[in-house]
């Protein structure tokens, strides 16, 4: 059977700050420029969620994209939407929430939940329409 990559798009909105309590107001501001405003600041999030597999021969799904969303909604987007990343969000306790490490913590909060036979593929996180990361797993050297 050949193997089919499905991706659902689902959207949140959270509020953060750019910043590392290490480091002096002076420096973040430096580093993160506006980002680091101790007022926190805000992003309406897409994020892009890839699972991959062989369609099942009886219903020809990869996996029903009803069940992906549910899946997603449930490990993420439950606890972050209309949140504050800092503050309200214990899997993402003491990570600084730039879009690179948010959307790690989203994959390892993903991978192990799909159904048998169904691999997580690729995560794409948009912070704004013209800012976004995309993330296909832990490589060899981060295993």
């Amino acid at each position: 059977m050949p193997r089919v990559r499905v991706t659902r798009l689902l959207h949140f909105n959270a509020a953060h700050r750019l910043y590392r309590p290490d480091w002096s107001d002076d420096r973040n501001a430096e580093v993160f420029g506006a980002c680091a405003n101790p007022n926190w600041h805000g992003h309406n999030y897409d994020i892009e969620v890839t699972v991959a597999g062989e369609p099942d021969p009886e219903t020809g799904y990869v996996m029903d994209l009803g069940e992906l969303k549910r899946l997603v909604n449930e490990r993420v987007i439950d606890d972050v939407d209309h949140r504050n990343l800092n503050l309200e969000v214990p899997w993402l306790d003491g990570l600084n929430p730039t879009t690179e490490n948010f959307v790690i913590a989203i994959w390892d909060r993903l991978a192990g939940r799909l159904p048998e036979g169904v691999d997580l593929e690729r995560i794409v996180l948009r912070e704004t329409p013209r800012n976004f990361v995309e993330y296909t797993g832990p490589g060899p050297d981060r295993s």
